[in-house]
């Protein structure tokens, strides 16, 4: 299943970043209901449609367009009027001496300065695009964060629940033993002591997860959540190729991508500031009218500046240290985007494994020990202190599932963001 196939592809690059899990979306993901639950591409379609962040692009590809418009004209052309011999002294006190000189004038640009500038003004709109799409992925990345965050919670008040509902038990089991006196009242107050602790901690993790939900509809703009509960299924992933492949396909993403191109805005500027090195040729046409005699005649003028090259030196250095220095950028950019990717993946097959031995193993050996203890504890043959142990243990594996299976989506997430792409569209491994 591939996602938003009413996307253009554009777009479907930026929603790339947060389709982690592919696996944990329903295929009924827009159905309606009474209390609809919230998917991750629904999520995700809301933010791109409505981030505020991600609109303050199109203001600077606007403005970008003006500066190229204005880049690709031709030097302006000039009308000037010069009076000389005019309310002087003497022969020249009065206008007769006058000489009137009605002129245009402008410049001829030589270098391809016009097409130099145009170049400037291409490459800096080509990287807008590629900030707009690492950004975008930026966004969306955190996105996916909090909503893995927010499924993992969902499972955490689930087991809090699953914990509660054992200790109210246990509280049960252990009055009733107590009114037979085959217990002390002091175990009757441990599990009560139990009980309303394992309250608290099911009211801690409702309370936080109702500010992820917050935190998750201000993506979109919205104040508050519309939806009842986040769907997904937190223990399913994708087949994620090897560390090579990945880090193969993560060297094409819009965040390398845009140092290249930084790096050809950079030659542009580069290009540009050479052209200056070549002087402009300043023309001027007129006519002038000698009052004294009523004669008229043209004039024409042209001027180069001088040594343009020796003055324009400083900048073509400065242009050159500019290009040299995002070619450094870049070669940093792809060894910290190595060291990422590598973390990621081989946190991912880390905690991916860790899920399928919690499942498998170590959930099944503790669930059956603690049935074990708890019918010989109602025996009288186990104390008070081994059934809770017992109990704490299977409780304790059971967070660690999750916080294990969270982890997991996380690196994933990680993974599809430094790529740019879902690892895997067809694929999907169950633990």
């Amino acid at each position: 299943m591939f996602l938003f196939p009413y996307m253009g592809k554009r777009a479907r690059t930026y929603a790339a970043a947060g389709l982690i899990l592919l696996g944990i979306l329903s295929e009924s993901a827009f159905a309606q209901s009474p209390q609809p639950l919230l998917s991750l591409e629904r999520a995700i379609a809301n933010t791109l449609a409505q981030n505020p962040q991600l609109h303050q692009f199109s203001l600077k590809h606007e403005a970008l367009l003006g500066r190229r418009e204005s880049y690709d004209l031709s030097p302006s052309l000039n009308a000037g009027v010069e009076i000389e011999n005019l309310a002087g002294s003497g022969n020249f006190s009065s206008t007769q001496s006058a000489e009137i000189t009605l002129a245009l004038s402008s410049v001829i640009e030589l270098g391809g300065k016009r097409s130099a500038r145009v170049s400037v003004a291409n490459s800096q709109i080509q990287s807008l695009e590629y900030q707009r799409q690492a950004f975008t992925l930026d966004v969306l990345g955190e996105l996916t964060a909090v909503f893995i965050r927010t499924i993992a919670l969902q499972e955490q008040i689930l087991l809090a629940r699953e914990a509660r509902d054992l200790a109210n038990t246990t509280l049960a089991i252990v009055k009733r033993r107590a009114a037979q006196g085959a217990t002390p009242d002091s175990e009757v107050q441990r599990a009560a002591a139990t009980f309303a602790q394992a309250n608290l901690r099911l009211k801690a993790f409702e309370h936080g997860h109702e500010r992820l939900a917050i935190k998750l509809a201000a993506y979109w703009g919205d104040t508050s959540p519309s939806w009842s509960a986040i769907e997904g299924d937190l223990y399913r992933f994708v087949a994620i190729p090897n560390y090579e492949d990945l880090y193969q396909r993560a060297q094409s993403s819009p965040t390398i991508n845009m140092f290249a191109s930084e790096k050809r805005l950079k030659r542009a500027e580069l290009a540009l500031a050479e052209t200056q090195s070549i002087g402009d040729i300043n023309w001027q046409l007129g006519v002038r009218r000698f009052e004294e005699s009523g004669d008229t005649a043209f004039t024409a003028g042209v001027s180069i500046p001088l040594f343009a090259g020796r003055r324009n030196s400083g900048a073509i250095q400065s242009a050159r240290a500019a290009q040299n220095e995002v070619e450094f950028a870049q070669q940093s950019a792809l060894l910290k985007l190595h060291v990422q990717l590598f973390e990621a993946h081989s946190q991912w097959q880390q905690h991916v494994n860790a899920v399928k031995a919690y499942r498998k193993t170590i959930l099944p050996d503790l669930r059956s020990a603690m049935n074990a203890t708890q019918q010989a504890y109602e025996a009288g043959r186990y104390s008070y202190q081994d059934w809770i142990s017992a109990q704490n243990e299977l409780l304790d594996a059971k967070r660690a599932l999750i916080e294990n299976a969270a982890a997991a989506a996380l690196n994933q997430a990680v993974i599809e963001q430094l790529i740019a792409e879902p690892v895997n569209n067809t694929d999907a491994i169950d633990h």
